[in-house]
């Protein structure tokens, strides 16, 4: 798996057409890692993208990502996945969240599937199988976790025939993880880090008045300035570093390059003793409408005690 991706959520401001149009630009700039999901609504546009690529098919690195409402028809999800990016295989296939709970586009936090519910070792477990089915028709060569904490990861690893390669899950410099990210390391785990330079460009619904942004801390600003580069270029550079593999997400040229080079540009070792004292625990991406209950907390979501929420 290549060391940096390409991320293709678009949020609320970018179309599926200037999604596309980042895909093409990155690839021409070098870069062979791109994630992909069904829930975002643009892999037809991205598919078209990769059929028009001169890049072989061997070179690429695709992974894609089975959403909630589909936990049950997992082979149909993938084969549509497929369908739309044109590829008779993934790379990688994720779980996208551990909950079948979904919901509308757009809708505030605050809204609730009614027929959402908690986590269940038992049918995750039932949907991981269909994964590994996956794995043994040649449909998907990896299969991985998304959103997993460590109570769920611990409640289902030793029932699975095919042990996940991934866990994608958010890393910046002020939501460092450093429990999960050694826990999945001791596992065999590949921790993958969404919104790797924070979320600036997330929905409005989506803040909190806690919320900080580690493009903007003084620490990470200080030593991007010193380095002559961007602070959110640095953070790219933290999370290789680190140990991890980013996937951040433009559609601007000169930031997709920037980022590209980050990925092999390491920080010193006096650089990341810096950044670890940067960690805020802040996390951005909270995930408040898989909850299944009212008057429920988002931190149910994440086990934050090391109990698996009911």
């Amino acid at each position: 798996m290549p060391g940096i991706g390409l991320g293709t959520f678009g949020s609320d401001h970018v179309d599926s057409a200037a999604v596309a149009d980042a895909v093409g630009t990155a690839l021409a700039l070098g870069y062979r890692h791109i994630d992909c999901a069904a829930v975002y609504g643009n892999e037809a546009e991205i598919g078209a993208v990769l059929t028009r690529s001169s890049i072989p098919r061997a070179e690429l690195w695709i992974s894609s990502k089975v959403w909630n409402d589909r936990h049950g028809d997992v082979a149909t999800a993938c084969e549509s996945t497929l369908a739309d990016l044109g590829l008779d295989h993934l790379d990688n296939y994720l779980v996208h969240w551990p909950f079948p709970n979904h919901h509308a586009p757009h809708v505030d936090v605050d809204a609730r599937n009614p027929h959402a519910v908690a986590f269940s070792a038992e049918r995750y477990l039932d949907t991981w199988g269909q994964m590994e089915h996956l794995v043994e028709r040649g449909l998907t060569r990896h299969i991985g976790t998304s959103n997993m904490t460590i109570p769920k990861l611990d409640a289902v690893l030793g029932h699975m025939s095919i042990r996940p390669s991934v866990n994608q899950m958010e890393l910046h410099p002020h939501f460092q993880q450093p429990e999960l990210v050694q826990y999945l390391h001791d596992h065999g785990v590949a921790p993958i880090g969404f919104c790797p330079i924070g979320s600036p460009a997330r929905p409005e619904r989506d803040r909190t008045e806690h919320d900080t942004s580690p493009t903007e801390d003084p620490v990470i600003v200080e030593l991007a300035a010193a380095r002559n580069i961007h602070p959110a270029t640095l953070c790219i550079s933290w999370a290789v570093t680190r140990g991890h593999t980013p996937i951040p997400f433009s559609t601007s040229p000169t930031n997709l390059a920037a980022n590209l080079r980050a990925a092999t540009q390491p920080l010193s070792s006096d650089e990341m003793r810096l950044l670890d004292d940067t960690d805020r625990q802040c996390r951005l991406i909270k995930g408040q409408v898989f909850l299944w209950r009212d008057g429920q907390s988002w931190q149910d979501l994440w086990d934050e005690d090391g109990t698996i929420a009911s």
